[in-house]
């Protein structure tokens, strides 16, 4: 198996391969990347072809569709006949519908598979999957989907991973929106803040994203996450088109 993109999920997911005795093959632009990978069985490769060629799968999970369409640009064309790539990214889904295609004309299979959950979450192996290709390809990544994750659904066809995740993000997007509303409405109305976070967290009105929101002190303090949640709710945006339904999740999410 191989594996690129070693940032704070990645580099748990290919940890958790590793310690399930799968043989796994890296590759990262910076070589810091590697260094928590010293004394372990992984192999290092000396360039994406390097990798491709080693290897029968490969899971990508680098930032954004540019780092994504080059990864795949230099693996597709090394790796054997029969293969898969699993892309873990969260990016468009006509950029997966694309590099499936391209993928496909080798015989091999690109699956998306987005995952949810952050490094803790990798490291417990408690991940959700949202995948989104052929059945035969889903089913034969699923064991090596299982080391990282305890909930992997099959959406769809190669793009679907993508929508249901953007839709997810954009739900949190706008349910964050909502708890920042309600807790100034709070504050405005006097209401005691940790009484009242305590409170909504034992209601109806609990979310996760309530619970996100009442941690910190303001919007901006959620700098870095927001930043990746605007992506998505742009990228799904993109995807909708002119929706009415996306309109109501994107003013939620404006809010914040």
């Amino acid at each position: 198996l191989g594996f690129i993109g070693l940032g704070s999920q990645g580099a748990p997911m290919a940890r958790r391969m590793l310690e399930s005795g799968y043989e796994v093959v890296l590759w990262a632009r910076r070589p810091e990347s590697l260094v928590p990978f010293d004394g372990t069985p992984a192999i290092i490769a000396d360039s994406i072809a390097a990798l491709g060629a080693q290897v029968e799968y490969c899971a990508v999970c680098v930032v954004d569709d540019a780092g994504v369409r080059q990864v795949c640009d230099a693996l597709i064309p090394s790796m054997p006949a029969g293969s898969c790539i699993a892309i873990h990214s969260t990016v468009h889904p006509a950029l997966c519908r694309a590099l499936a295609a391209q993928a496909k004309s080798r015989d091999i299979a690109l699956i998306d598979a987005p995952v949810s959950g952050g490094g803790p979450a990798a490291t417990a192996g408690t991940l959700t999957v949202m995948v989104g290709g052929e059945q035969h390809a889903v089913d034969a990544a699923r064991p090596i989907f299982a080391t990282f994750a305890a909930t992997i659904a099959h959406l769809g066809e190669v793009g679907a991973g993508q929508m249901t995740k953007l839709v997810n993000n954009t739900l949190m997007a706008g349910n964050l929106g909502l708890a920042h509303q309600a807790l100034r409405i709070a504050d405005d109305l006097g209401i005691a803040r940790d009484a009242f976070v305590k409170l909504i967290t034992a209601s109806s009105g609990r979310s996760f994203s309530f619970e996100v929101c009442a941690r910190i002190a303001q919007p901006t303090d959620f700098r870095h996450g927001a930043q990746l949640l605007a992506k998505d709710v742009r990228l799904l945006g993109e995807t909708a088109g002119a929706d009415a339904a996306f309109d109501t999740l994107r003013d939620a999410a404006a809010s914040f």
